[in-house]
């Protein structure tokens, strides 16, 4: 189901976030996490944004957020049952499960590389805010490269300045470990970032989950493995 919004404020500012992101701009939002930076992921010049923004080079692969599982389809070509089996037990929430992408998913979203990673974030505003713009938005953390993330609104802009359109106030999840990523691409999930899940809790929903670590799959997957560390940035 879509989220729901339960304060006039809060929608308020969804709206003057959507007319920004229709607009090609960049918006930092409060998550269950730090704080992340969104555009429209369709965008490219959007997300060339968040890049200068960051002050990062645009080579790495973005977080994706979705406003729920349904949206999975306008990113990945593929959903197979494991993934979806993990999806429906932690999302919303810190996993971010890494998917075959769809070809309209634009080259700087995934590093060059055929897989994209998303999440349902355990949070309202950012739910919202895609919800709203019918589309995707990036989910990277606001802050400059180098520099530790941020749960308060008054760093964000202290840290982005007017590299950011908009900052939407609020405040952060309790949680500060990052997601959980793992790896859907391949015949059985890989986790190759352990985060705030364990690869118990993982194991306990699909049960052939492994971890990168793994030698086995270091050794015969190492083109996929080197394409899922970029992802730990």
């Amino acid at each position: 189901m879509p989220p729901t919004a339960g304060d006039e404020r809060i929608e308020a500012w969804i709206r003057q976030a959507v007319a920004i992101l229709i607009r090609g701009g960049v918006v930092a939002f409060p998550t269950d996490t730090v704080y992340g930076l969104g555009a429209d992921i369709f965008n490219v010049a959007a997300v060339e944004r968040v890049f200068h923004a960051k002050r990062r080079q645009a080579d790495r692969p973005l977080p994706v957020l979705l406003a729920d599982q349904s949206d999975v389809d306008l990113v990945a070509r593929e959903f197979h049952d494991d993934a979806a089996r993990l999806a429906e037990r932690f999302w919303p929430g810190p996993l971010t499960l890494v998917l075959p992408r769809r070809s309209e998913v634009p080259d700087i979203v995934t590093g060059g590389t055929d897989s994209v990673g998303v999440r349902v974030p355990a949070h309202e505003v950012p739910r919202l805010l895609v919800d709203a713009l019918r589309r995707p938005v990036t989910g990277t953390s606001a802050n400059s490269s180098g520099h530790p993330p941020h749960l308060d609104p008054e760093w964000v802009e202290r840290d982005l300045g007017d590299r950011v359109d908009l900052v939407i106030p609020g405040s952060c999840g309790l949680d500060r470990k990052p997601s959980t990523v793992v790896d859907c691409t391949g015949q059985v999930p890989v986790v190759i970032r352990t985060g705030a899940l364990s690869i118990e809790q993982l194991q306990s929903v699909v049960p052939d989950a492994i971890e990168a670590t793994n030698q086995d799959y270091a050794a015969g997957s190492s083109d996929r493995l080197t394409e899922s560390r970029k992802r730990q940035d």
